[in-house]
């Protein structure tokens, strides 16, 4: 007989926890302004995922941001780190690849409450989950490229998934933001809502799933992932690869040294 696991009581310092009943809450927490990616958060990444399903007193689980964004991408003195040192940026290849995994396996519901600017990998999580319901003065995009990256960990897989392949070349070549109301026209996300009706929609969503038996709802998730899964199978191990490769390229480093400065890169093609 398996003993019960309680999340709560494993070890997140980028992470905290709420439990409603048998709905949990996950909040990216940092320092960071804007809830950057840095290499602590990245680790926690790779397991929270795998955590939350194991979680023995939840059925539902609820994934946002603390204080004003929910995360905006790899924060810069990480990227600095990567670009000066990078056997550091190799080192999390497994943990990139197990982020995008570990979501696609799980069985519970997860609903995206999008209280803010979603980047780059905090974008690809968002989208992942099952249902996303956004702040409406929320920002959303993938602009790995604006840094000198390959879109790798995970957004070529599901952004042509959810807008189709000529939207998602478009948006992650340019590596423009779009608004809430944008995304939802698109069918990126499911519900673009005013901030003080954020909580409401959410709510109404866990009403919805919870008026339903909770294993044909765990279940129908699983085989509608499973096309997801396979793709990720397909394609990580060379997205992956391939932004690795990037992020030794000249005008990585330029990218990353221009945005830190608020300038305009000049970038060689090298």
């Amino acid at each position: 007989m398996t003993s019960a696991f309680d999340i709560t009581k494993e070890t997140y310092t980028r992470f905290t926890f709420e439990r409603d009943d048998r709905v949990l809450t996950a909040a990216i927490t940092s320092d960071h302004p804007v809830n950057g990616v840095d290499a602590a958060m990245h680790e926690e990444l790779g397991r929270i995922f795998t955590d939350l399903q194991r979680d023995s007193g939840s059925d539902i689980i609820i994934l946002t941001g603390k204080g004003r964004a929910f995360c905006a991408g790899g924060d810069f003195d990480w990227f600095e780190e990567q670009i000066s040192q990078p056997r550091k940026f190799r080192d999390i290849a497994w943990e990139a690849k197990r982020i995008v995994t570990s979501i696609l396996d799980m069985e519970k519901p997860m609903i995206c409450r999008l209280n803010g600017a979603a980047a780059g990998l905090g974008a690809t999580i968002a989208l992942l989950c099952d249902m996303i319901v956004s702040d409406e003065k929320a920002l959303i995009g993938d602009p790995h490229v604006k840094v000198g990256l390959v879109a790798g960990d995970g957004g070529a897989v599901i952004w042509p998934q959810l807008v189709g392949f000529a939207k998602a070349k478009e948006l992650l070549m340019t590596g423009d933001m779009l608004t809430a109301a944008e995304a939802q026209q698109l069918g990126l996300i499911n519900y673009a809502v005013p901030t003080d009706q954020l909580d409401a929609k959410v709510a109404e969503l866990v009403g919805k799933l919870q008026g339903n038996p909770k294993w044909a709802v765990r279940w129908t998730k699983t085989v509608t992932n499973i096309p997801l899964r396979a793709l990720a199978a397909q394609m990580m191990d060379a997205s992956v690869g391939w932004e690795s490769v990037s992020n030794y390229m000249d005008d990585r480093k330029e990218a990353v040294d221009a945005f830190r400065e608020k300038r305009k890169p000049n970038l060689t093609g090298e």
